[in-house]
């Protein structure tokens, strides 16, 4: 590990730092400023291709290589130029006036940040970077965790299973089939996520387009506007705006993902528990300590770990989205500081999935002792019993089954199936209902 691991004060760049690196492309201070260059760039270049000013056609791909090269030391470079600016989008407007004359076309430089001010940059920059955070990290995590969800399922569909509710002993399921629950619920949260756009704003000091129409009056600015934030970079342009974003769309997208966790969440204290019911054993690793002081526990350490992380991700998601969304008047700039923290719930969702992931490869099914449960619940089988007795218009059959059940003395297969022969029915019935089990008695669910 190296040293400025050891002594980060957020885990996230100290413990944790190599399961999450990954996300420094999108959300880390390089990261910031090299999406403002993208969008200071491709506006320039949208302006060239609009015919307000003439550029070399080799121009264009200097330009493209001074994204594609996009370096620490221009981040750096820049990072000077800000300690004399004291602002943050001013020194990527003076690095790439430097980058202009540099490669010739110092002619042109006065097109950079044409019009704009800095929330056009931020306000792009950084949807942007977290469109692809979304698409390239975030949601095939959440769809492997899915997958995995489902292939668990379709391993254990035909396992029989004491359900519990209020954590007492209830009628049958099937292992597969509560797996499935989580995918349908994830499933649906995804479904929901994928229809928020990524919303941009791109309109200059007030939204309004004030300083580009006063310069071209005839120009309509804002089907260009829309132009290139919908077909450039591949955004959503809100068309009413202040001189920043809205966040609702950001917003929407931190409660869909404090949704997705709060499942996960569910379902990190379900596996626990069935853990703890001995349902699942799980596979160790020679050398791995279970205990400080019990050699004998291997403990849930993976669902304890994804549910810590989980509730981080949700304490600050549930800020962000309540307080993005809210700001004085034209702009104030708390919205400036608070999104530079963006990445941090992804990171700790993104763990939260790696500790489930390796949770999940852990489990081994311990039959034997979910088989025993059923068999020592017996009791469970009197819905079904009562719920026939109904049809066939058997007098209080709820009341004879609940006079059987409840109480302190033992409810196996021999007191339900002496109860069944007493019983004023046919033989026939009377086979019917012996022929219920805990092991059986599980209902119908669709395929999968």
């Amino acid at each position: 590990m190296e040293l400025n691991q050891l002594t980060a004060i957020s885990p996230i760049d100290g413990r944790y730092r190599n399961q999450v690196s990954q996300l420094d492309e999108f959300f880390s201070e390089f990261a910031l400023i090299k999406y403002r260059v993208i969008i200071e760039v491709e506006y320039f270049l949208f302006l060239a291709e609009k015919k307000f000013f003439k550029l070399p056609a080799k121009s264009k791909q200097q330009l493209n290589s001074i994204i594609a090269n996009f370096s620490i030391a221009d981040a750096q470079q820049i990072k000077s130029i800000e300690a004399t600016t004291n602002h943050d989008v001013k020194a990527v407007e003076y690095f790439l006036k430097q980058q202009f004359d540099s490669i010739g076309i110092g002619a042109l430089k006065e097109w950079i940040h044409f019009g704009l001010t800095s929330q056009d940059i931020n306000n792009t920059a950084i949807p942007l970077s977290w469109k692809h955070c979304m698409e390239h990290e975030y949601l095939p995590a959440m769809i492997n965790a899915q997958n995995k969800l489902v292939a668990l399922a379709q391993e254990w569909k035909n396992i029989s299973l004491l359900a519990r509710t209020h954590g007492q002993p209830a009628s049958p399921t099937r292992l597969g089939k509560e797996l499935m629950v989580f995918v349908e619920r994830i499933n649906y949260q995804i479904e929901l996520f994928v229809s928020v756009p990524y919303a941009a704003k791109f309109g200059g000091a007030t939204g309004n387009f004030n300083a580009h129409h006063i310069a071209f009056p005839k120009k309509n600015w804002i089907s260009l506007g829309n132009a290139f934030v919908e077909v450039n970079l591949g955004l959503q342009r809100m068309q009413f705006t202040t001189q920043i974003e809205h966040y609702d769309s950001l917003a929407a997208h931190f409660d869909s993902i404090k949704r997705m966790n709060n499942i996960l969440i569910d379902l990190c204290r379900d596996i626990w528990t069935y853990i703890s019911m001995d349902y699942f054993k799980q596979k160790t690793k020679k050398g791995e300590v279970g205990s400080s002081a019990m050699p004998h526990k291997v403990n849930p350490i993976d669902f304890e770990n994804a549910e810590g992380n989980l509730g981080m991700a949700n304490a600050m998601l549930e800020h962000l989205s309540a307080k993005l969304p809210i700001s004085r008047l034209q702009r104030d700039l708390t919205d400036s500081t608070v999104l530079r923290n963006i990445g941090v719930p992804v990171a700790h969702t993104l763990l939260a999935l790696k500790s489930l992931e390796k949770g999940f490869n852990k489990l081994v099914l311990n039959e034997t002792k979910i088989k025993t449960d059923l068999e020592n619940n017996w009791a469970v089988v009197a819905e079904a019993i009562q719920t026939i007795l109904r049809r066939e218009n058997y007098p209080n059959p709820y009341e004879a089954l609940k006079d059987l059940t409840r109480g302190n003395h033992k409810i196996d297969k021999a007191a339900i199936h002496g109860f069944i022969t007493k019983l004023k029915v046919s033989a026939a019935l009377k086979k019917e209902l012996k022929n219920i089990t805990p092991h059986n008695y599980v209902g119908v669910h669709p395929e999968f």
